[in-house]
């Protein structure tokens, strides 16, 4: 039996989200950047947007890939969850 079939099995646990340093003409990142105003996301986040759709439209989508994250600023308090009100 191979090591990593058993590995695939287990639950993974909640990784740090990776850091890259990328760089981009600098036309290509103001349009960029335009753009995920318009749709009132960062650039990191269009990017990751954009890479997510190209990854799932080729295939490549990894299974366990878990979901973008919700648009807007993150809670202050993670014990609010989604549609809380604050008190």
């Amino acid at each position: 039996m191979n090591a990593s079939a058993g590995d695939a099995e287990r639950p993974r646990k909640p990784q740090q989200r990776k850091q890259v340093l990328l760089r981009l003409d600098p036309l290509v990142y103001e349009a960029l950047a335009r753009w995920a105003g318009d749709e009132l996301r960062s650039a990191n986040a269009q990017i990751e947007f954009l890479l997510r759709r190209a990854l799932g439209e080729a295939g490549r989508l990894p299974r366990g890939a878990g979901p973008m994250r919700p648009r807007g600023r993150p809670a202050k308090d993670d014990s609010q969850g989604p549609g809380a009100s604050p008190e």
